[in-house]
């Protein structure tokens, strides 16, 4: 492990394995357990980057194949990284992009080598292997880098999924080897699906390649909550205790606090942003609709129990007009409250923890998130 990147746990909860800790990256330091809001575009779409600095975020998220296609890793090594491009002072991390060419389904093609794919901007082919992967990284420049993974469909046969999860652990290997940037961390990402051999397996074998941390994948993807729940159960017991451990795309509340409870420190996930710009939002009575005609003369804040500018300045009634009149405006506020919503909900839990009373603290949550279609 690179020693100025590098995770302290300061305090595990006496009743689960919730853990509060220090995250030290080559851009700062950020608490744990966090969630990490996705800047696809070296953006966090609607939002300034003053923005993300008073909700308060932390680490945030790059994507390396939208980033390879536009506008090339190239021109963001040009301009001093991805932290100069966006001019973001804080943490980032990139995915290896390996979510998005495999989510392309009939248009890509796996061998040994890579992947095959073709662009979803204009049907150009591109080749995806873990050493370009690492480059393209590498050049990107983020405090975090993960490796090429296969993240295998929901369902799929254990043959399949076996085949996968070994070609995965190769490349792994391939993205160690062939990465060199002393001032970038690694991660690697555990699969398996909802095998339990395969999510042990695949641990194990993982943690034998001296990765900077460990990452959770292949969830979230259509599989049912108690699925969910039970690959994490399998694959977070084998991840070293001392390094940081993942779970890549989970935004849902009940998600998010059942990883926690688990011993998991990171989490990201478009959902916040993607049903923002909709009009849904998160919020302590559920997920609400502000474009429903009830909110047209409510003038109470959004939240009353979020410290966010939104609900600090604006009426349901102002969000419910600024989204009936099709206003950007309407998507930044409702981006900026969704962040803040999940990252203030942490931040409670981290308290929680390191008063052992995080499982108290969950079950409040999960009692007052009333709307069971919000998780």
């Amino acid at each position: 492990m690179n020693k100025k990147f590098n995770i302290e746990i300061l305090h595990k909860d006496a009743n689960c394995d919730a853990r509060y800790g220090v995250l030290h990256t080559f851009h700062g330091d950020v608490e744990l357990p966090m969630f990490m809001p996705v800047g696809t575009l070296a953006t966090v779409k609607t939002l300034s980057v003053e923005e993300i600095y008073n909700i308060n975020a932390g680490v945030i998220l790059a994507n390396t194949y939208h980033l390879h296609l536009r506008p090339g890793e190239d021109i963001v090594q040009k301009a001093g990284g991805v932290h100069k491009f966006m001019n973001y002072k804080g943490p980032m991390l990139t995915d290896s992009g390996g979510f998005q060419v495999f989510s392309l389904s009939d248009n890509r093609k796996i061998t040994e080598d890579g992947v095959t794919f073709k662009s979803h901007l204009d049907g150009s082919k591109h080749f995806f292997s873990p050493e370009i992967v690492m480059d393209i990284e590498q050049k990107i420049g983020a405090d975090i880098a993960m490796v090429l993974d296969e993240c295998a469909p929901y369902p799929c046969t254990y043959e399949y999924m076996k085949n996968s999860v070994d070609r995965t652990l190769r490349w792994a290997k391939r993205c160690y080897d062939s990465h060199t940037k002393e001032d970038q961390a690694l991660f690697g990402i555990v699969q398996g699906g909802d095998f339990t051999d395969l999510r042990e397996y695949c641990a194990k074998k993982l943690c034998e390649i001296p990765f900077d941390g460990y990452a959770i994948g292949g969830t979230s993807i259509g599989e049912p909550a108690e699925v969910e729940y039970k690959m994490v159960t399998d694959a977070v017991r084998y991840l070293p205790y001392d390094k940081p451990r993942y779970l890549m795309g989970v935004g849902s509340i009940n998600y998010i606090l059942d990883g926690i409870s688990k011993g998991v420190d990171m989490f990201d996930c478009v959902l916040p942003t993607r049903i923002a710009r909709h009009g849904t939002l998160m919020t302590h009575n559920g997920r609400i609709n502000i474009k429903n005609s009830k909110y047209k003369d409510d003038f109470s804040p959004l939240d009353v129990e979020c410290d966010c500018y939104t609900c600090k300045n604006y009426t349901k009634a102002y969000l419910h007009h600024l989204f009936k009149c099709e206003e950007a405006l309407g998507q930044r506020l409702a981006s900026i409250h969704n962040l803040r919503f999940l990252i203030k909900m942490v931040e409670t839990a981290r308290i929680a923890i390191k008063e052992d009373r995080f499982l108290e603290f969950k079950q409040m949550m999960l009692e007052k998130y009333k709307d069971k279609r919000g998780f």
